[in-house]
């Protein structure tokens, strides 16, 4: 399961925070977004991988990136790019799994190679 999840933050020190719309709060909001993959069976779910999003004005902000230790190797990845990558990675690692599926932002554009 892949979902994107906002965090509202006072500040904007962490290199993650900035005004964006988190999905939580239906309006745009000082926040961190952050991209989420969970795995599910009958038995149970666990949180196996997560990634912040950052956003490109962060991103290219090389020095608050480095003071939030994010680094100099991170580019910048839309939530989608993200969301594709995760089970991707998951499979590299030998996850079992015969399916994804993802939040309502994330679904449409979420094609994992090798999975349904």
């Amino acid at each position: 399961m892949v979902d994107e999840a906002g965090f509202l933050k006072k500040g904007s020190k962490p290199a993650v925070v900035q005004r964006q719309y988190p999905g939580t709060a239906s309006r745009v909001e000082n926040c961190q977004l952050g991209v989420f993959l969970a795995y599910a069976t009958s038995k149970g779910r666990t949180l196996i991988d997560r990634e912040w999003y950052l956003p490109k004005s962060q991103v290219a902000a090389r020095g608050r990136c480095r003071e939030a230790a994010v680094p100099d190797t991170v580019e910048f990845a839309t939530k989608p790019v993200l969301a594709r990558a995760m089970p991707a990675w998951a499979l590299a690692a030998d996850v079992q799994a015969r399916w994804v599926t993802a939040g309502r932002g994330l679904r449409q554009r979420l094609e994992v190679p090798g999975l349904a």
